[in-house]
């Protein structure tokens, strides 16, 4: 970066008491917090986040230097929620991805699959195309996702978004573009799985000893809980993973009524 571009030592000034007086309103907001979910403490959180971020920006672009603050990913954050208190209906979306690891293991899954439907016509097994097909036709997507090894898939990212509507829509309403009109504003919560977080986890882990404080509120017979990272805080989530093969695997989630996924 040339001298010209960097920031003024008064812009690195400037910015570090925008820091100061956010962290005087967050603190003003908390103490006077009407609620868990009081929509002043999550603004103020937000402009704190803000502020910290220009600060820490600035402070490293003028003087090569950086802040111990770790400011969320603004990718990661979910609108305000404007939906209805309480939802009449809702919709569940789900985005699971797979790599084709082993073609030859899906396509011998989809040979038996039409062999024990007796298809005498031409078979469909014989292609990628054909067996994915016959795979997605036969079994529930929860279940090739708990057995995606034996047909021959290897897991990628996932992502589930509980949505909430004052009403169910009619029968056959969004079939033509079920995935275009999705309001992230009407977001209840979602759960985001992917290897990206597994790092998140296991930092987590090791400063708290989540682990083994989840391990021992766990009845044997029970399915293990997964570490939830918001941002930087660290809770139990209530939701189990849909597959055994995901519990080692990181995971986000956020929940809404105005709770932004980064705080």
């Amino acid at each position: 970066m040339s001298d010209a571009a960097q920031p003024t030592a008064a812009e690195v000034r400037a910015a570090a008491e925008a820091v100061k007086t956010a962290l005087d309103r967050h603190l003003a907001a908390v103490e006077r917090r009407s609620g868990e979910d009081d929509p002043a403490v999550f603004e103020a959180f937000n402009q704190l986040a803000a502020a910290a971020e220009v600060y820490d920006e600035l402070l490293y672009d003028r003087y090569d230097e950086v802040t111990p603050f770790e400011i969320p990913g603004a990718e990661d954050a979910l609108p305000p929620y404007t939906g209805p208190e309480e939802p009449n209906a809702l919709s569940v979306l789900i985005r699971r991805d797979y790599a084709v690891s082993e073609p030859q293991r899906l396509l011998a899954q989809a040979e038996r699959i039409e062999a024990a439907e007796g298809d005498d016509g031409s078979p469909a097994s014989g292609t990628v195309h054909g067996a994915l097909g016959l795979l997605f036709g036969e079994f529930e997507p929860d279940e090739i996702a708990s057995r995606h090894k034996e047909f021959g898939l290897e897991e990628g990212d996932s992502t589930l978004w509980v949505t909430a509507a004052d009403e169910p829509a009619d029968p056959g309403e969004w079939l033509e573009a079920p995935f275009e009109q999705v309001d992230p504003q009407q977001v209840v919560c979602r759960f985001d799985v992917s290897a990206v977080f597994d790092d998140e986890i296991d930092d987590v882990d090791d400063d708290d000893g989540l682990e083994d404080e989840l391990a021992g509120d766990l009845d044997e017979d029970a399915s293990p809980q997964l570490p939830c990272v918001r941002g930087r805080a660290t809770i139990a989530c209530s939701r189990t993973a849909p597959a055994p093969s995901r519990t080692d695997r990181g995971r986000r989630c956020g929940v809404q009524q105005g709770q932004p996924l980064d705080r």
